[in-house]
């Protein structure tokens, strides 16, 4: 399975929108994209909220193949439609790995 981490620090003032926009919109047209088995997001604890509130998006996918489909089909107009909602609100880095083992819980 590979992971694909999404982190980003979002301004306070935009905060609470943000995140309602994220759980009704952007995570359920993620999921629609088929690529993506499931996802969880977190606030990270512990860092400098100076500038805003950060959060890990985590998407996992079944394999890699379904990860660059996702790039290749869907990233460039999920991206493009955050950014032009957030602009200038937020600064993310993304990240992948693979999932060397996994618990059942």
């Amino acid at each position: 399975m590979i992971l694909y981490n999404v982190t980003i620090q979002i301004d306070h003032a935009s905060h609470k929108e943000w995140l309602a926009w994220m759980k009704v919109v952007h995570l359920p047209e993620m999921m629609q994209t088929g690529k993506f088995a499931e996802y969880t997001i977190s606030r990270l604890l512990g860092t400098d909220e100076t500038e805003g509130f950060t959060y890990s998006i985590q998407y996992l996918a079944h394999d890699f193949t379904a990860y660059q489909e996702y790039q290749e089909e869907h990233a460039a107009e999920m991206q493009r439609k955050h950014h032009e909602r957030y602009q200038e609100k937020y600064v993310a880095f993304r990240s992948i790995m693979k999932v060397v083992e996994r618990s059942d819980n």
